[in-house]
């Protein structure tokens, strides 16, 4: 005869393995300064990429005006007003990115705990079954 609350969480359990289940178990295998260093180092390298293509669009926008300017102008200046555009681009995105992915691994690691907990009550009834 079939359980009820078996079938029930069962089928919960299933569910949840199915949809987000697979992505919070992944999260799961690492520490959580592991899995936010790592994050945010992807973070850091993507915003370099999207800086400089960004960048180069404006420098390529108008080509000749650059090329005939680029005499007149400080490059020193120019090259050290780039970068402190680049580090508050690039400092901006890792501390947000810090934050999604912290919020992001404390909630995998409460669902993944939610999800073990169900497994343990769900062993517990098959071996306390009569």
């Amino acid at each position: 005869m079939l359980n009820e609350e078996r079938v029930v969480l069962m089928t919960k359990l299933a569910s949840y393995e199915a949809n987000d289940g697979k992505k919070n178990v992944a999260i799961g295998h690492f520490f959580r300064g592991d899995y936010i260093g790592w994050q945010v180092l992807k973070s850091i390298i993507s915003a370099t990429i999207a800086f400089v293509v960004v960048f180069a669009m404006y420098i390529f926008y108008d080509f000749e005006i650059f090329m005939m300017d680029i005499y007149k102008m400080d490059l020193l200046g120019f090259g050290k007003s780039v970068l402190k555009i680049y580090a508050i681009v690039v400092g901006a995105y890792a501390v947000i990115s810090y934050f999604v992915y912290a919020y992001r691994y404390s909630r995998a690691h409460k669902s993944l705990r939610l999800y073990y907990m169900n497994l343990r009550k769900l062993s517990n009834m098959y071996s306390h079954k009569h």
